[in-house]
């Protein structure tokens, strides 16, 4: 699976996803700074399939039911690396469930 990154998320915790995903940062990208809507369809274009993110409101934000990727919240309670790195087994685990709904929020 193709995985995008958030700036909002520290960088390193790419490697916690293991070597099953193809995963990018923003940063990788060069997209830092470009708003949610632009970098949704950025994500699109260039085959993304899950954008996982801290911030909790872009699902509020984004008409997201009807775009073709997955967008997986993390909820910890800080953006910590060693908060979220307990987050992304969970998120693993969804992944391999498949049948992905839009938003998956992992807390």
């Amino acid at each position: 699976m193709k995985i995008l990154l958030d700036e909002s998320l520290p960088r390193k915790i790419r490697y916690d996803f293991g070597k099953d995903h193809e995963v990018w940062t923003v940063r990788d990208k060069d997209w830092l700074g470009k708003k949610n809507g632009e970098l949704l369809k950025l994500m699109i274009d260039d085959g993304f399939e899950l954008f996982v993110t801290a911030d909790q409101n872009l699902q509020y934000q984004q008409r997201i039911e009807k775009l073709p990727v997955t967008i997986a919240v993390l909820k910890g309670s800080d953006n910590r690396l060693t908060t979220l790195q307990k987050l992304i087994p969970l998120l693993c685990h969804k992944l391999k469930e498949g049948n992905l709904p839009n938003v998956i929020e992992i807390f």
